[in-house]
């Protein structure tokens, strides 16, 4: 194996979660939704999925990182999860984020595919927190995260990725000693 983080894998129930592979970026690519938010100077999203991929690779170390993980039920794609460790060495945080296909939104997807990273986050690499931020009104996301059992961790006004704003950021936190993973991993 060329890369080792290519070797790791995380299960749910319901899910599978592999490091992303240059393949993966480019099926997802064709997959990605139109509201993915994304920097607007990038009109295609495809692109943008595999610069991504191909940036958090070649910038990784182990104190600063990001690691996206391709998501499949049954073998089909389903979207991305990432954790990402910025100063992690020192920081012991990590921040997430994720995107799904349509058709697999509402079907408790994303809360198991959080929950996997989490568990690696917090289990398997000693994070002490988990920090995340979504749009006030991404209902879903937010869910997710309460759900999780993150709790507030205020808020920024921030401009929405399509310039226009503003809007408000809301920001959650979730401590390790809080951690209590609904499915094994």
């Amino acid at each position: 194996m060329a890369w080792p983080l290519h070797g790791l894998t995380l299960s749910t129930p319901d899910l599978v979660l592999r490091v992303m592979t240059e393949a993966d970026a480019l099926a997802l690519g064709e997959l990605v939704p139109d509201d993915v938010t994304t920097d607007p100077s990038h009109p295609d999203l495809g692109a943008r999925v595999e610069q991504t991929y191909w940036r958090h690779m070649a910038t990784w170390r182990p104190e600063d990182w990001v690691l996206p993980f391709t998501v499949l039920r049954d073998g089909a794609l389903l979207g991305v999860q990432a954790l990402e460790g910025k100063d992690f060495s020192v920081r012991r945080v990590v921040d997430s984020y994720s995107w799904l296909v349509t058709g697999a939104r509402g079907q408790g997807v994303g809360k198991q595919m959080r929950a996997a990273v989490l568990e690696l986050a917090f289990r398997g690499l000693g994070a002490a927190y988990a920090v995340s931020e979504a749009y006030a009104d991404n209902a879903a996301s937010l869910g997710v995260s309460r759900a999780l059992g993150y709790g507030p961790n205020g808020f920024g006004v921030e401009k929405r990725d399509d310039g226009s704003g503003p809007v408000r950021m809301e920001h959650v936190v979730l401590a390790a000693a809080d951690w209590h993973p609904p499915w094994p991993v």
